[in-house]
């Protein structure tokens, strides 16, 4: 996924993750999907909790919470679909999530000298800073969150 650019203007999905609002550039949400029965199996990738099945594809179910918050998401009531790009091909990527969505325009910023690099820009909207992550580098992260990656750090 591209870094959003600093300095302008753009369409965002405002999710709650835990009780925090982040944002993600609307170009990359693919839809909203009710919950479906989750598969899981043994493996040893980072924050993938399992797959679902969705419009005939296998769609990973990365659960970003514990980096963002500190926390597992726990229960959800939809998966949030959206584009993750491996080099340059796209793939269906889902994030469950327990709060409500909504579209959102604002101006773009450059991120906060201390922002993790999951974090691309600080989206400004209705006098509201909002974190915009880039859903890329937040899943490949390879390490347990710390307490400098989680949430805790963009308080």
């Amino acid at each position: 996924m591209s870094a959003t650019p600093a300095n302008s203007t753009g369409s965002f999905v405002l999710l709650e993750v835990g009780k925090r609002r982040f944002a993600l550039s609307a170009s990359h949400v693919a839809e909203l999907a009710p919950p479906v029965r989750l598969h899981t199996f043994p493996h040893e990738s980072p924050l993938v909790v399992g797959v679902i099945v969705r419009r005939g594809r296998i769609v990973p179910v990365y659960d970003v919470a514990p980096v963002l918050t500190g926390r597992s998401s726990g229960t959800h009531r939809f998966y949030l679909i959206a584009s993750l790009y491996f080099g340059r091909t796209a793939e269906p990527s889902a994030i469950p999530l327990q709060g409500e969505c909504e579209l959102a325009t604002g101006e773009v910023f450059s991120p906060a000298a201390d922002a993790p690099p999951y974090i691309s820009a600080t989206l400004v909207t209705n006098g509201e800073r909002i974190p915009v992550l880039d859903l890329e580098a937040l899943v490949t992260q390879s390490a347990a969150p710390s307490s400098a990656a989680t949430g805790e750090a963009l308080s």
